[in-house]
């Protein structure tokens, strides 16, 4: 049983930075491609950004690719995504999704496995 578990959310300041974990348990973690998400309150959810060990590619939003950076760490099968510069746009439930498949997550902006979702909340 696949389990995908994030952390890390809470209250922030525009201007600071904030790091999300995705921890995927239960499964190979080096055959997961994984993405992160985020919704807020009447918009459509969209991807943050990426990564795919099989295809060595990590994949990042055009207008947030300078403020975002994901990062591995295998040893605790664990995704990080680091937030700068955090700015009230940002706010939004964030989300972890875990996949096979690269290019499900990519371009049907969806997982076979997500987290529960953690909520980050900047304030200007």
């Amino acid at each position: 049983q696949v389990q995908v578990t994030e952390s890390g959310g809470g209250l922030a300041q525009a201007g600071a930075s904030l790091t999300l974990s995705c921890t995927v348990s239960g499964g190979s973690f080096s055959d997961y491609a994984v993405g992160w998400f985020r919704q807020a309150p009447g918009k459509d959810r969209e991807e943050v950004g990426s990564v795919s060990w099989k295809c060595d590619r990590t994949w990042y939003k055009h207008s947030l690719r300078s403020r975002v950076t994901i990062s591995r760490d295998d040893d605790k099968n664990t995704v990080y995504l680091i937030m700068n510069d955090l700015e009230p746009e940002d706010t939004a439930m964030y989300y972890c999704g875990a996949d096979e498949t690269w290019s499900k997550i990519r371009f049907e902006l969806n997982a076979k496995y997500w987290g529960q979702g953690t909520q980050v909340t900047v304030s200007s």
